[in-house]
């Protein structure tokens, strides 16, 4: 690329940037507007890099024409950092205050938000069948990436990682042999068909798209530290208006509700784990 890559955009790549992203919002549905510019923009340019273009102007063309190319593009904009059990403390506390509420209930809605390659999924997966509610549970596990929700469904994982998942797991409060939830062949650790017989897979934008039910549970943990202000209330909105009464939502760390414009509407649970309850 002639721009600098790691400066500030000038003028015109500023204006390339902003054309791309209205092509990729009305052609295709993919809307990172309201994404956090910086992060944005070197994910941007990471994209023309790899695509051996010397322009935002000849990527916007190339994603335009080429199916695959977009792909290859929304892998890279979108952030898909994700792995079994991350954060201990989080399971530990769903584990220890969510879980016993869950019990109350005759049948659970969840919904896994921006699940990536599903490894958040089969972990919450897991701590519901060992809670003995499994059976009474539907998750819906969404993302914008058709290539990611593929491999979420699979479920299949390289074996080198699913030794540190094992440890993530009783790191998060689990005590069973964690090789029960899986079987291995040539393609690596294959997530047991126990554990995803009640997991819908979905195409859904967070950005763009309108609430699909009401849910019990919800987690977006780690998603919207990436938007901006505008586009992070948009999307609270979304998952306060899909939340039952007295329903759960999970945010990442570095996430909070209490200065947004909802966060008078829930109360977070004790502890660390960034786990609220709607109250209103």
């Amino acid at each position: 690329m002639t721009q600098a890559t790691t400066s500030s955009p000038t003028d015109v790549e500023r204006l390339e940037i902003e054309l791309l992203l209205d092509a990729l919002a009305r052609f295709h549905g993919f809307d990172f507007r309201n994404y956090a510019q910086a992060s944005l923009n070197r994910r941007i340019r990471s994209a023309a890099r790899n695509e051996g273009v010397d322009s935002i102007s000849e990527l916007q063309h190339k994603i335009l024409h080429d199916g695959d190319a977009l792909g290859r593009l929304v892998r890279t904009v979108s952030i898909h950092v994700t792995s079994m059990f991350r954060d201990a403390d989080f399971y530990q506390n769903f584990r220890k205050l969510v879980v016993p509420q869950l019990r109350t209930y005759p049948f659970m809605r969840i919904w896994i938000a921006g699940c990536s390659t599903g490894e958040e999924v089969y972990s919450l997966a897991i701590i519901l069948h060992e809670a003995g509610i499994y059976d009474r549970c539907r998750l819906y596990a969404t993302d914008m990436s058709d290539e990611l929700l593929e491999r979420a469904r699979r479920g299949i994982y390289p074996l080198d990682m699913i030794r540190r998942y094992t440890d993530a797991y009783h790191k998060g409060g689990g005590t069973e042999d964690f090789s029960r939830y899986y079987v291995s062949d040539s393609s690596g650790a294959i997530i047991a068909n126990a554990l995803r017989r009640n997991i819908v897979f979905s195409m859904h934008n967070l950005a763009s798209d309108a609430s699909f039910n009401e849910f019990h549970v919800i987690l977006c943990r780690n998603v919207m530290i990436y938007f901006d202000t505008k586009l992070r209330d948009r999307v609270l909105e979304l998952l306060y208006g899909s939340l039952v009464r007295f329903g759960y939502l999970a945010v990442g760390k570095k996430e909070r509700l209490e200065l947004t414009q909802i966060g008078s509407k829930f109360a977070m649970l004790p502890g660390d784990a960034r786990i609220y309850r709607r109250i209103a």
